[in-house]
C-alpha cells in the first residue's frame, strides 16, 4: 500500500499528524486517545497498514 493511501485513510478517520520524526510520523486519534507511528517508506506493508489501523482503532483499509 502506498503512504498517501493510508495517510489519506486514516486522516478520513478523524486522526491527525502529531509531530514528525526522522524516521516516523506519529498520527493521533484524539476521539479514542490513541497513537500510533507511521514509517517514512513509500511502500507500506499490507500488515503494518492494519496495525497501524488497530492501533489508531479506526476500520482497515
Amino acid at each position: 500500500m502506498k503512504r498517501r493511501d493510508i495517510i489519506r485513510h486514516i486522516e478520513k478517520y478523524g486522526c491527525q499528524l502529531l509531530r514528525e520524526g526522522g524516521n516516523h510520523s506519529v498520527y493521533i486519534n484524539r476521539s479514542a486517545q490513541k497513537t500510533s507511528t507511521l514509517p517514512r517508506h513509500k511502500e507500506i506493508n499490507e500488515f503494518l497498514a492494519r496495525k497501524i489501523c488497530r492501533d489508531l482503532q479506526i476500520p482497515d483499509p
